[in-house]
């Protein structure tokens, strides 16, 4: 149970901080901040923080770094700069409890794109190919539920009248977030596959999330400069911004990411991977107490739908690297067993 205790606080430490950049970073946005130069500020901030960080993390033990690996990692800088993208523009148009839920769908996408490439094997007379499937298919229609239904409001706070009109832009609003963070989540995806194969050649988490930050950095940069041309708005004032900004580099990058890399060396992907449902739980209770957001009946029901799937898709994982550590076990043993005999023929021979 002390093995677990550590790791379990810091992922909730974790997944608060994830809520809380979803919030800050809407309420920078709201007033005005655009999303290009949050995200510059926020990784450049990040990268400072990471910088000393990781190598001192890493020390001796760290690979060399080639011209390929940059490139990689060049790559994998302007992946996660179209899901940052797309990501703080979705929740500008919807809500961070919308965000988070999406962020659900990253592992049935990552499953999805993972067969069409032949990264992973397809049988469906095993159970872990069919829970996977399944997981897939149950997070893809929770999504479609809470991106263009709403239904009854469970729980919402006093609010002056809205006229219809109002309403109806709220509600497209919502749809075209919806969108856009489902986009978000398959852009991710294919981000993950490209990290899981830059880890295999490069397996030092901490400096690849330096790069990284530092990359999209660089290409916010770039960008903003050709898209933003009024320099009044790279102002960190009012106060609004700066925290934000603060939070994002602090907390959503640095210190998520140092965390997980820690706790999922310390227990593993799966039990990392396990807690990303509860951001739903978190965000609803913030969005509904200190927001003044409503939380809907078929909203409710999609979030579940998305959760059910994730857990499914997360066991038919798990239950396939436990069949396959099994067989590498008994393979061993079958092994062990052999040799002895062959020893014995030899001598009688």
């Amino acid at each position: 149970m002390e093995s677990v205790a550590l790791p379990f606080v810091g992922m909730m430490m974790a997944e608060c901080a994830q809520v809380g950049l979803m919030i800050v970073g809407k309420a920078a946005m709201s007033r005005g901040m655009s999303n290009l130069i949050f995200i510059f500020y926020s990784n450049a901030l990040a990268s400072f923080i990471l910088l000393p960080t990781s190598f001192f993390f890493h020390g001796s033990e760290r690979p060399p770094i080639t011209f390929s690996l940059l490139c990689g990692f060049f790559v994998l800088g302007l992946l996660g700069f179209g899901v940052q993208i797309l990501g703080y523009a979705g929740i500008l148009y919807s809500s961070p409890t919308l965000g988070t839920a999406m962020l659900n769908l990253i592992p049935a996408f990552t499953f999805i794109l993972a067969v069409a490439l032949r990264m992973e094997k397809l049988d469906w007379r095993s159970s872990s190919s069919l829970a996977k499937s399944l997981g897939a298919m149950l997070s893809i229609t929770g999504a479609f539920i809470v991106t263009l239904f709403k239904g009854l409001p469970l729980l919402t706070t006093p609010s002056p009248s809205e006229a219809s009109h109002q309403l109806l832009l709220q509600m497209s609003n919502w749809v075209v977030g919806g969108l856009l963070l489902a986009a978000d989540s398959v852009l991710a995806s294919v981000w993950l596959i490209l990290q899981a194969l830059i880890l295999k050649k490069y397996p030092a988490g901490l400096i690849i999330a330096f790069f990284y930050c530092f990359f999209v950095a660089i290409q916010s940069a770039v960008v903003s400069l050709v898209l933003e041309r009024d320099f009044s708005s790279w102002s960190l004032q009012p106060n609004t911004r700066l925290i934000a900004v603060l939070y994002s580099g602090m907390f959503g990058s640095a210190f998520q990411v140092g965390i997980s890399v820690w706790c999922m060396h310390k227990t593993g992907p799966v039990f990392v991977a396990m807690f990303k449902p509860v951001g739903i739980f978190i965000s609803i209770v913030v969005g509904v107490i200190l927001l003044g957001d409503t939380l809907y009946l078929l909203s409710l029901i999609g979030a579940i739908l998305i959760v059910i799937g994730f857990y499914s898709v997360m066991w038919g994982k798990a239950r396939e690297q436990k069949m396959s550590g099994e067989a590498a076990v008994s393979n061993l043993d079958s092994s062990r067993q052999k040799a002895p005999l062959l020893q014995n023929s030899i001598e009688e021979m």
